[in-house]
């Protein structure tokens, strides 16, 4: 046996002392409680897309390796468009207590984890700081809370490419990458690194993905340059799902000790011009519209540990359940002074409960002429507008038909009356001019370029007849 000498066996004491001492502040830190919180966003991708939830068009095995592992919401909703939908999902507020595209003055997810020790990273498509449109105002990312971030979207080059060629933010440094560049890639590769960086500290990554938004191109991995947009559409909603996966395996084998808790979700329905299969019938995707198909989303969570395996959850959800659930898992308590319209999902997470809401609220405000704004309240089956319109979702899921109320048998007609108090009872207006317009500077713009199109095309039309009557002649 070897004999350990005087001065190995007292710097074996005191390492042995100082391990002793460290361990338990490292299992402190990995096991007080709060898991590392994962948000992703697909942009514009309806549940029907999915094949967790039926959809039979695109091939989305880690998505739904996902639910099958965790827990599938089947009533999840969103605002019918993207930028109302990501500032219900960071304030946990209704978009009432804000103007489209403003997230000020609300604190978000990212500045209570921040204030609560948490790491926090944006990486993808951000809410933009100055719209062209509306002439709002937004936060940029480091006003929101984040302390890393890349992302497209945002200030004067926020509009070029996020796809081939991106243009992106690295924490407030534009960054223009080359022709071979991939946007999502370029995202992805700043998600891995920065997990990978994460030991320690609990961290909050916001994930709002680029992909499968329009316009829709060739991905890496497509070798058919000529593929029409359907099939560009499936590529991309396949390609999405593949860098999903790796992020999975990312944190799987990461070097923190803690667990963590993935959410899943999509700002709004997908757009009008992707037809999908779901559950064997052809239908047309609803962005902008308040039917089912333009704020039915996809909500995922997933999380060994925290999240009970193999869930259906029946509850009603919004997406203003995301920030109270966030705040819960964290251990954080609900904010004194600021207003949170959402419920905690917790409950349901553990296996528990299903939500106590008979009924959902949108308003409805649109800074884009795609739409009305309305508000308008629903179940699961019915929905009543503020204007009086009411549908039965099942039998009219593109609300074509709407019902009169002196025709309801009992059950429609209680759920009529209920629906119409909700909408009664909730604060905020919509504005008296109606339909959004563009600035008026922008009308004249675009009808001048109607008018200099149409001068060209009857141009044409008459050099042709012209050169037929020459070569009549």
């Amino acid at each position: 046996m070897r004999t350990v000498p005087p001065r190995e066996a007292l710097t074996g004491a005191c390492l042995g002392c100082l391990l002793a001492l460290a361990l338990p502040a490292v299992v402190l830190a990995a096991s007080d409680g709060r898991p590392n919180i994962v948000l992703v966003v697909a942009d514009d991708l309806g549940a029907e897309t999915m094949g967790a939830y039926g959809g039979e068009s695109y091939p989305t095995p880690h998505l739904d390796a996902l639910a099958e592992e965790g827990i599938r919401f089947d009533h999840a909703h969103s605002q019918p468009l993207g930028t109302p939908s990501r500032v219900v999902l960071l304030t946990g507020q209704h978009a009432f207590r804000h103007r489209d595209g403003e997230t000020a003055p609300a604190n978000t997810i990212a500045n209570y984890l921040g204030a609560a020790g948490y790491r926090t990273a944006v990486a993808g498509k951000w809410v933009d700081e100055d719209s062209r449109f509306d002439g709002y105002r937004s936060v940029s990312p480091g006003e929101a809370g984040f302390d890393d971030f890349l992302v497209w979207h945002l200030g004067p080059g926020g509009r070029e490419s996020r796809y081939w060629a991106p243009v992106l933010d690295h924490n407030g440094e534009t960054t223009r990458h080359g022709e071979d560049a991939f946007g999502p890639d370029v995202i992805q590769g700043f998600v891995l690194q920065w997990i990978a960086a994460r030991a320690d500290e609990p961290f909050f990554l916001y994930y709002p993905m680029v992909l499968p938004h329009s316009p829709w191109v060739t991905t890496p991995d497509m070798t058919e340059e000529a593929a029409d947009e359907q099939r560009r559409f499936a590529a991309m909603v396949a390609y999405m799902d593949t860098l999903l996966g790796e992020m999975i395996d990312a944190l799987e084998s990461s070097a923190t000790a803690r667990p963590t808790v993935v959410l899943f979700t999509s700002d709004n329905g997908t757009e009008r011009d992707i037809v999908s299969t779901y559950r064997g019938a052809q239908m047309a995707g609803g962005k902008a519209r308040t039917a089912t198909l333009g704020t039915r989303v996809p909500l995922i969570a997933w999380g060994p540990g925290i999240v009970t395996g193999g869930g259906v959850s029946d509850s009603l959800v919004d997406q203003s359940d995301i920030l109270p659930t966030v705040l819960e898992l964290a251990r954080i308590e609900r904010p004194v002074g600021q207003s949170v319209d959402g419920m905690s999902l917790v409950p349901v997470l553990a296996g528990g409960a299903e939500l106590s809401r008979d009924s959902l609220f949108v308003h409805y405000e649109p800074s884009w002429p795609t739409g009305r704004p309305t508000r308008y309240a629903f179940d699961r089956r019915w929905k009543f507008y503020e204007d009086g319109r009411f549908y039965d979702m099942q039998a009219d899921p593109g609300e074509r038909r709407p019902l009169a109320r002196r025709g309801l048998d009992r059950e429609a007609f209680t759920a009529y009356r209920a629906l119409e108090a909700r909408v009664a009872d909730m604060p905020g207006e919509l504005p008296e001019d109606g339909r959004w317009l563009p600035p008026l500077p922008i009308v004249l713009f675009l009808a001048a370029l109607l008018f200099i199109g149409l001068v060209f095309r009857a141009g044409f039309r008459l050099l042709n007849r012209l050169d037929g009557e020459e070569i009549r002649k």
